[in-house]
């Protein structure tokens, strides 16, 4: 089932919310939720299905996965809705630690150290009256996208792409670009940066990318909100559209966005040889991360310095932030059935499908068992 075809969802796209509603099955009977789930087609695993709603926010990267899945959800499970409203990261972390989301989607693990005087961990553990888990469930990569005519092909290093959005290269055909594009005729074509204006996981995994790989050319320090130069958009669909529209344009977007728009992808030298963004190499950089949170806390740090060969470098990783053990027992019996649809390996490749990369194997053994410990 691809995205292009889920014209109900779209229908239900309601101030930035995605409402992903049930559809009910063939079976309507009137039995228990679960008989929905058996009454689906063989071809496909079943769903712990639920009747109810479950709302969540956060993540944009996540957008388009979410839909994909949440369609799926939707068609097993009669009676099920759950609600995402692709807001940004930040603003998503806000409302689950307010307690107005069931669950939050954030780019980036809740902080551990403290920033203005807070510490989101506590904070979240506050608000759950337990330790809030993040939890993995979407690989995006993250493409360095570009629109230039003429041009289909293209490469760039940690320290140009730096340079580039920093404002300190300005024209395609700069030195430092033709140097890594042997053979590519670069035309004089000004440089436009765009980047986003909201505040976003996916500024604060780019510019992770950035600070690691290319220190010297890239003096700010990692965040949701961008300091470096170009021109601002909300969201990710925002700086996409940014792109689509300018030539000589270029940003740092999910892949699924990309492609949606029929964006050039860079392909990224670390320093082992150009690597194109695929989701073989995508999972051999993610297979690497390190856990830094304990137990079924799975946060990760990803190694955006790598030169391993044929491992692509500026990933992201989006987590569903929950608590592991709520004040409502049926919301996180709910949360944990559709979290354990979404790790599934029916959905994981259905988002393979719309740009996204499915989890490495190892990961994906390790959230399975910190959603089946959500109580």
């Amino acid at each position: 089932m691809k995205i292009q075809r889920l014209g109900a969802m779209a229908s239900l796209a309601l101030v930035g919310s995605i409402a992903l509603a049930g559809c009910g099955s063939d079976n309507n009977s009137g039995t228990d939720s679960a008989a929905g789930a058996e009454g689906t087609s063989s071809a496909s695993a079943p769903a712990d299905c639920f009747e109810g709603t479950l709302d969540a926010e956060g993540s944009s990267a996540q957008k388009n996965a979410f839909e994909e899945v949440g369609a799926m959800f939707g068609e097993k499970c009669t009676g099920a809705t759950v609600n995402y409203n692709p807001s940004g990261s930040g603003a998503g972390i806000k409302q689950f630690l307010g307690g107005q989301v069931d669950f939050a989607g954030s780019d980036s693990a809740l902080k551990t150290v403290e920033k203005d005087g807070k510490i989101e961990a506590e904070e979240a553990e506050a608000a759950c009256g337990s330790p809030a888990w993040n939890i993995p469930l979407v690989t995006g990569p993250i493409a360095v996208a570009y629109n230039l005519e003429g041009v289909d092909q293209l490469t760039l290093t940690p320290a140009v792409a730096a340079d580039i959005f920093q404002g300190k290269i300005t024209t395609w055909n700069d030195p430092k670009i033709a140097a890594v594009n042997s053979g590519v005729e670069l035309p004089a074509t000004a440089i436009k940066p765009f980047f986003r204006s909201d505040e976003s996981g996916t500024t604060e995994n780019f510019t992770k990318y950035l600070k690691a790989a290319a220190e010297a050319n890239w003096p700010g320090e990692p965040a949701k909100t961008w300091d470096g130069k170009g021109e601002g958009k909300a969201k990710s669909a925002g700086v996409a559209e940014g792109v689509k529209s300018t030539d000589g344009g270029i940003t740092y977007v999910e892949w699924s966005y990309a492609k949606d728009n029929d964006l050039g992808v860079a392909a990224i030298d670390n320093g082992a040889g150009a690597v194109e963004l695929t989701s073989e190499s995508v999972g051999k950089a993610v297979a690497t991360a390190e856990q830094t949170g304990t137990g079924n806390d799975l946060a990760l740090k990803l190694d955006y310095a790598t030169k391993e060969p044929g491992a692509y470098p500026i990933n992201l990783v989006t987590y569903e932030i929950v608590c592991s053990k709520g004040k409502d027992a049926e919301t996180q019996k709910n949360i944990k059935a559709f979290l354990k649809f979404f790790a599934s390996e029916e959905a994981q490749k259905a988002i393979e499908e719309v740009g996204y990369a499915p989890l490495p194997a190892e990961v994906q053994t390790k959230v399975v068992t910190a959603i089946d410990a959500i109580s």
